[in-house]
């Protein structure tokens, strides 16, 4: 997620005073007495918390009496959920495949291999378009392109050969498998 505002609300609801406060008025608590009744609170610990909730836009006041204000959630999380169906897939990549680049991955960056193979390939042959086809490359070489994906190099480097997308010799790597782009 990396739309502001809902790393915002993030931030916001971490703390567990605001959390429990935010809760509170889900459940139906009204007052600042309420709130603090059931969460455990003091009274002026939750009414720093409902003040800080309604700054955060998460919580209204009205007539005294306080409501949460999940639309503000809901609105933050359609807004990161546009920004990362606009993030970039190579050209030519079919609907089912930019949705698991897109899950997967994020400024470019691995966030997490896929345990279901079938996502698994698609990412790998991602990662597998950054070598080219005829090219042997030293290991030293490998993990330099593959750190730009992913921390963890030698995993990544491991699931390619797996996967048939890279082979290896005793001291080289060379691109065997995965789509070619022309």
């Amino acid at each position: 997620m990396s739309d502001p505002d809902a790393l915002r609300l993030l931030g916001l609801l971490s703390a567990p005073d605001r959390l429990r406060a935010l809760s509170a008025l889900v459940l139906g608590a009204a007052t600042g007495e309420e709130v603090a009744a059931r969460t455990g609170m003091t009274g002026k610990e939750a009414l720093q918390a409902l003040e800080r909730l309604e700054r955060g836009g998460v919580a209204v006041r009205e007539e005294g009496r306080w409501r949460p204000r999940p639309e503000t959630l809901r609105e933050a999380v359609s807004r990161a959920s546009a920004a990362r169906a606009e993030e970039p897939v190579p050209e030519g990549t079919g609907a089912e495949e930019a949705a698991v680049l897109r899950s997967f991955l994020r400024e470019g960056r691995i966030t997490a291999l896929p345990v279901q193979r079938s996502k698994r390939l698609v990412v790998l042959d991602h990662v597998a378009r950054a070598f080219e086809p005829g090219v042997r490359y030293r290991e030293p070489e490998v993990n330099a392109v593959l750190r730009a994906f992913h921390s963890d190099h030698a995993a990544l480097r491991r699931a390619l050969v797996d996967e048939g997308f890279l082979d290896r010799d005793s001291t080289r790597y060379w691109r065997c498998g995965g789509t070619v782009d022309l």
